[in-house]
């Protein structure tokens, strides 16, 4: 069963409800000669996540090594190794991962929120007197950007390709050059790092206790940024998207929507790469060491909740689970509602500009994510004095700047716009 193209795309709740008739777990393609077994069932979900015998070191997979899954498919760049925590076991994994979580639990929530609601002010202003959006475009694709641009030190520049990159590596478009711009991008931040630290996430793991190397840094940062800028963006417009075509009410409040989303609709659809260590019977099957098995988080969910009526006491796994849950899900959670919480404040009125069943949704095996979500409202303009700005380490100006002793210049862009605005 193809979990790509646009058919998947409009309607994967029908290919997970298929899928399902084949048990726990069952076979798939992520792309064309790339197959995996999708764990479709919650209670399997969970036990892989947590069973040390499924291992998450990408070398492992026996496809790629044999050469049965070509080198340059769309799907290998998000999935292949990289010494980061994502694809650690053992005592590396709880190294790179101890980094993480540290320096992610140095976010304050305070300036978080103050972060997010000045990118979202400053966001809304840009097309507030249109009576008109796209919350893709105009909103959620950006906010991201704008708040890990300060939380993780990161220059307007080097924040646009880290974006682009990321994007491009969950469409499956490009794949492979879309890894070259993002890692090429995080490595001029690390270089930038070293030479001059401040107060972000950035400069808190390169200083962490487990002395990561530049490589290191550089896979780890690109974890993190693209487990929060695409994700992030997708579960802005997911709750955006559910919201709008939900009768007024029927959330109690914006967390709820949230919450909802993430059962429901969740960014992040299929992903959780692991390999058995061994061949082994697993969800009354027989897997091969080596074989690629991926979680399926939204069949999981919706799977549950049909089967028993109500999801109780179960927690999501959107956030994934066991020791390779996502680091990131207090400040995505903090991020997401605050964004969505204040577009609704700012514009009480809004409402789709098209028939729902006109909304399509971006192709991929991996990621959960509307192409454009057009709204409209009543056109008014954003006046007063933007929010207290934030100490920021970036300038509003073009400058240059030494990487690898080389000189590149900086151009002014939608983040030294931003802080413009912020100074008025």
């Amino acid at each position: 069963m193809p979990l790509y193209g646009p058919d998947f795309a409009a309607d994967p709740q029908a290919y997970y409800d298929y899928l399902r008739h084949h048990g726990p777990t069952a076979p798939v393609e992520l792309a064309p000669g790339v197959e995996a077994t999708l764990v479709t069932d919650y209670t399997a979900a969970l036990q892989l996540l947590r069973d040390p015998g499924f291992r998450k070191d990408a070398r492992l997979w026996r496809g790629l090594r044999s050469g049965e899954v070509p080198e340059d498919s769309p799907v290998v760049p998000l999935l292949a190794y990289r010494p980061n925590c994502m694809f650690a076991d053992g005592t590396e994994h709880q190294r790179l991962r101890q980094a993480v979580t540290d320096s992610m639990a140095r976010i304050d929530s305070r300036r978080l929120t103050q972060i997010t609601g000045q990118a979202s002010a400053y966001l809304i202003a840009q097309f507030s007197a249109r009576g008109s959006a796209d919350l893709m475009a105009d909103y959620a694709r950006q906010l991201p950007l704008f708040v890990f641009n300060e939380l993780f030190g990161c220059p307007a520049e080097i924040g646009d390709r880290v974006l682009s990159g990321i994007s491009g590596m969950f469409d499956g478009i490009d794949a492979a050059e879309s890894a070259r711009v993002l890692h090429g991008a995080v490595g001029e931040l690390v270089a930038l790092k070293r030479e001059r630290p401040g107060d972000d996430v950035a400069s808190w793991l390169m200083a962490h206790e487990a002395g990561l190397s530049d490589e290191e840094m550089l896979h780890q940062l690109s974890l993190l940024l693209g487990a929060g800028a695409d994700p992030l963006r997708n579960l802005i417009g997911n709750t955006l998207h559910r919201i709008l075509t939900h009768a007024p009410g029927a959330y109690q409040d914006v967390r709820h929507a949230v919450d909802d989303t993430l059962w429901q609709n969740p960014p992040v659809a299929n992903l959780a790469a692991h390999y058995p260590a061994d061949d082994r019977t697993y969800a009354g099957r027989r897997v091969e060491a080596g074989e690629l098995v991926m979680v399926s988080f939204a069949a999981a969910n919706t799977g549950i909740e049909r089967a028993e009526g109500q999801t109780g006491n179960r927690a999501s796994l959107a956030w994934s689970a066991g020791p390779h849950a996502c680091p990131s899900q207090r400040p995505a959670m903090h991020i997401t509602v605050t964004a969505v919480d204040n577009l609704l404040g700012q514009l009480p009125d809004i409402e789709l500009a098209v028939a729902a069943d006109r909304l399509t949704w971006r192709p991929g095996p991996f990621h959960r994510a509307l192409d454009a979500l057009p709204v409209r409202f009543r056109a008014t303009r954003v006046v007063g004095q933007p929010p207290t700005p934030i100490p920021s380490q970036r300038t509003a100006s073009p400058k240059a700047e030494h990487v690898d002793g080389a000189r590149r210049t900086v151009s002014s862009g939608k983040w030294s716009q931003f802080l413009s605005w912020l100074r008025k």
